[in-house]
Parts: structure tokens; sequence; C-alpha cells
């Protein structure tokens, strides 16, 4: 099974499916070796028809199956100094080498490798495998699923979420908010910057107030925070604006994200950074330009995994790993979208997340053997027992 599991991996890496590119290969690849083993597919294309998700299905046809979900794009290699063809996978040393091999196409060889498995048992309860495009950019993908999902009846009842996280049981993790706020000014000769209104100064007036807050919510991190840092997070990730030196910039654009542990956090944020511009911000600007304006677009609000006491995935996977403790994580994952659907999750997969999008990613060997351990477990479990009776 090993064996099989690096040989599909191989082919998944060869098939460079970063963001902005499309998946189609990969998703078609899946849906060929999952009909092979009778699975019943469903293929969901998005708005380009560039990009699709993959929903199959393997023993009976009800409600209260186990989903095995992975996304299937990965981050670009753009700037990062590989050692070899990121896209072409090598062995050394028990580790597997090339983009994606982690995050977190690892998880979708084993499961892919496992197909067979739950194909020849008579199974009790359905297995569902389902691999989703966008979630690096901002899990469009799982959400169109869950969409998809509701309008034809499909009711899933557990899902494990196979991200990195060198199989230890995640129940909860913080919630990832991205947004792209633009910067409206007037532009003009640098000689005179009193007669212009400068989108470039306005952006950077606008993160210092996001620091402002990012440094407030440290006060306000739960008692007992089990998120390392336990507070809400912001950050602003790329700011891009202006011309030249001598010109005053007319437009700047500011990209940036929030992780909030809690809701309440991250209403408090909006409310705070909407006021700073509606009372500070804009009437300075207007003062020179009344044209000027700023302008927030929300990319993805993401909900965060919420821990719950009666988690039937938690036990399931408890079981199947030999586990006895669940943490929480502060990176984001689909899980949360799973859970809002009505179903219990956790986050459970090979690989460690300190591997993913960097350059050289790897997944050991090892893990990937520790995956299958646990599928095969679940396998089993799911079998419908026989009568060994007499007549």
């Amino acid at each position: 099974m090993t064996d099989r599991t690096v040989a599909i991996l191989r082919d998944l890496v060869a098939i460079p499916t970063v963001s902005i590119d499309s998946n189609l290969e990969l998703i078609t690849y899946a849906a060929e070796r999952l009909t092979e083993c009778g699975a019943r597919i469903m293929i969901m294309r998005d708005e380009t028809g560039q990009k699709a998700n993959l929903f199959g299905s393997l023993g009976p046809e009800e409600d209260g199956g186990i989903v095995l979900s992975g996304h299937t794009d990965v981050v670009p290699v753009l700037d990062q100094d590989w050692i070899g063809d990121p896209f072409e996978m090598r062995e050394e040393d028990g580790r597997l080498y090339g983009r994606g091999t982690c995050d977190m196409k690892g998880f979708i060889a084993a499961a892919l490798a496992m197909a067979p498995e739950f194909a020849r048992r008579d199974l009790r309860r359905p297995v569902h495998f389902a691999f989703t495009y966008d979630e690096e950019t901002a899990c469009f993908g799982a959400r169109h699923l869950v969409r998809e999902l509701e309008t034809s009846g499909f009711r899933p009842s557990v899902a494990i979420i196979g991200e990195p996280t060198m199989m230890k049981v995640i129940e909860g993790h913080k919630g990832c908010f991205e947004y792209t706020t633009s910067f409206t000014g007037r532009p003009g000769h640098g000689s005179a910057p009193d007669r212009g209104v400068n989108a470039v100064e306005y952006a950077v007036r606008y993160i210092t107030r996001m620091m402002e807050l990012g440094e407030a919510m440290k006060a306000r991190a739960p008692a007992g925070s089990r998120y390392d840092p336990p507070w809400t997070t912001l950050q602003a990730g790329h700011i891009h604006g202006g011309v030249a030196r001598n010109v005053i910039p007319g437009h700047c654009h500011v990209e940036w994200e929030m992780r909030p542990v809690a809701n309440a956090d991250a209403r408090m944020v909006k409310a705070e950074l909407a006021s700073y511009c509606s009372d500070v911000l804009l009437p300075a600007m207007h003062a020179i330009a009344p044209e000027a304006d700023i302008v927030t677009t929300t990319i993805g609000e993401i909900a965060g995994l919420e821990p719950v006491s009666d988690n039937e995935a938690r036990r399931i996977v408890f079981e199947l790993t030999g586990e006895t403790e669940a943490d929480v994580v502060p990176f984001g994952t689909e899980a949360g979208i799973f859970q809002e659907f009505g179903m219990t999750v956790v986050v459970c997969g090979p690989g460690s997340i300190d591997q993913a999008h960097k350059q050289n990613e790897y997944v050991a060997i090892e893990q990937l053997q520790r995956c299958l351990n646990m599928l095969t477990g679940l396998a089993e479990k799911l079998e419908t027992p026989r009568d060994n009776g007499s007549p």
C-alpha cells in the first residue's frame, strides 16, 4: 500500500495545481482512479470552468457518511530556491520532496490508494472523497462543495480534513478573514504634496491603526486560550501603490488578514477600522479631493473550527490513531466550512505544517504509513460484520 501511495503522490506532484492555474487534470486523474473502484462521482466546476471539486462515494447510498477531504491546489514556487524541479518528486532519506507533498497531496494520495480497499469491503456506512479547489486563496472550492451537497441532499455526518498535523488530532483552529483595502487619492507632482492626496501615505496610516488594534487584541485573549499565540492576530501582507518617487500616488492597495479567536474580535476590528476611515482618514482626504475614497473588499471570511464536547469525528480518529488528546492550531483549514454544514470535524493528516509553503517541501514516508494505518483501520471499522453462525 505504501508503494502505491508513493506512486500516486508522484503523479499528483507532477500536476502543477498552483492556485492561479487549473486543477482539472488532477480532478480527472482522481476521478478515473475512483471510478475504477466503482465510486459514484460528482464533478463541480467553478464559474470559469477551469477549476473543479470532486466528490466521490463508496458504500451505501445513505446519510451519515464519513468524508475524507483534501484541497488540490498548492502555493507558488516563485522566488524559492528548490533543489531540483519542485514538480518532479524525489525521494531522499525517507522523505518525499516536491510541491504539495505535505500540503496536502500526501493525504489525497493515501486516500486514493485506499479506495480499492474501501471498495472491496461491504461498508455499512458511506465513505466520501472530497477534493477541492482554491483552499490556498479563500476556500472557494469547499464553500462551493457544501452548497452543492446541500442542494443534492447529501448529508455526511463526519469529516476528516487531512491537512498536515503529524497525524495529531486537531479539534479547533482560528478563523481566517482576508481583505483588500483600496485607497483612491489625487495624483500630482511630488514638488507640491499639499495639492494632492497621497494614497500610499493614507494606506500607511490605515496599517498603523491595524497594528494598534493588533496590540489591543493581546489583552482580549480568552482566559485559558489554547492557541499559540492565544489572541486574535492581524497582518498586512502586501501593499502596492504609486508609479515613481516624484509622483504623488493616486492609488494604493493593502492586502491584509485577521485570524480571530472569537467572532466578537472580528466584529470589533472591522468596526474600529470602518470608524477610523469614516471619522479620521476620509475627512482629511476629502478636504483636498472630494473624489477620494477608501473601499474594503472581502476576499474571504473563513470560519474557524470550534472545539465541541460531543464530536464523533474526534472519537473515531482517537480510536484509529491511538491518540488520546486533541489540540488546536493557529493556521486555517476548510474544517470550519464542513462544521457549519452540520458535520463533526477534526483535522488529521501526514506531515508537518512547518514544511508547508516552503522550498524543498517534503513529507516523510513514515507519516504516509501512519496515515495509511488510520485509513486501513477506518475500512475495518466500517465493514459490515459477517454472520458466522449456523444457518
